[in-house]
């Protein structure tokens, strides 16, 4: 029982919920502002992500005449409850150890594609045309990023379990662990492909350039968001808000767990500065810096390197 409150309460307040959102609100904000600064623009403020969300919810939910209500109304809310559940998941080195004993990366690798799952169950379920286009790509970027994604999960599992004699260890509180003791996997030259590959992932499965062809705004205007406005569109952003806490933190903790001594808030500061470091190298650059792809050439360019990349790493752990 005490188990299960206290899972609650780090889903509802900390490091999931209330914390999880503020930290993915104000990254949001400075990426907008990083970006628009990279190109010579003012850009926005920094809480103009929190406007965006207030304006949203006063605005009211139409929904379109031939549109799946049911799919329509949940596909918003099936975002959020994955993201959610998944932002308690996510250890904070030094003040937190996330979720123990659950399978912390096989419940993470699960719960991850739910965004893109629930973009298009609203894709489909809004009766446009673009809304269906959007769902055929979205469901072939995630078919590509998915794998490398695998591949590195699985190279840092299995090097951890050989340094621990387990085989392959799924617990982020595990990892961490071994990485205070052993290095950080960053720096490992057997992981620095792995590493390579997940920065190249972060894009895709957030949606941004070069990788937001399901939601191209001068091609498929919006996609599967283009049906909807108000309150269900507030929730897909909140949803956005938190996978961008949880794949950055996740980063982390995969490899540069470390702290700074053991007071709790110097740790969640240093923890925060790496997720900013690793969202502006491979989110806000990498947006500022490149075009669209067309859908052909975002799914070869996993194909080819991020998931040769993974495995590199991957094979590398099984035979050294």
């Amino acid at each position: 029982m005490v188990d299960t409150l206290l899972a609650l309460l780090h889903m509802i307040i900390f490091p999931g919920g209330v914390f999880a959102l503020a930290v993915g609100f104000f990254f949001k904000g400075l990426d907008r502002r990083f970006e628009a600064r990279l190109q010579r623009r003012v850009g926005p403020p920094l809480k103009q992500p929190l406007l965006d969300i207030a304006k949203l919810l006063t605005k009211e939910t139409l929904i379109p005449n031939t549109a799946s209500r049911t799919a329509f109304l949940m596909a918003p809310v099936l975002g959020f409850a994955g993201m959610a559940v998944c932002a308690a998941f996510i250890p904070v080195p030094g003040v937190y150890h996330g979720l123990t004993n659950m399978g912390d990366l096989l419940v993470i690798f699960y719960l991850l594609p739910v965004p893109a799952i629930a973009l298009m169950l609203a894709g489909s379920s809004s009766s446009s045309p673009f809304g269906a286009l959007g769902f055929s790509r979205e469901m072939l970027m995630m078919l590509a990023y998915e794998v490398p994604l695998l591949a590195v999960l699985l190279s840092v599992a299995m090097v951890v379990g050989k340094g621990t004699g387990a085989g392959a260890e799924f617990s982020l509180a595990e990892i961490i662990r071994y990485q205070a003791a052993a290095g950080q996997l960053g720096f490992n030259p057997i992981m620095m492909p792995a590493l390579a590959a997940y920065l190249m992932f972060l894009p895709g499965t957030m949606g941004v350039a070069p990788f937001d062809i399901p939601e191209a705004e001068t091609e498929v205007l919006e996609g599967p968001l283009l049906e909807y406005g108000g309150p269900p569109l507030a929730m897909f952003q909140i949803g956005s808000a938190l996978k961008t806490f949880v794949v950055l933190g996740l980063g982390v903790a995969l490899f540069f767990p470390g702290t700074l001594g053991d007071f709790w808030l110097v740790n969640l500061i240093w923890f925060l500065c790496k997720c900013l470091a690793l969202m502006v190298l491979s989110l806000t650059l990498v947006k500022a810096a490149t075009g669209r792809f067309r859908i052909d050439q975002a799914f070869w360019f996993y194909v080819k390197y991020p998931t040769a990349l993974s495995l590199v790493s991957l094979v590398l752990v099984w035979v050294l």
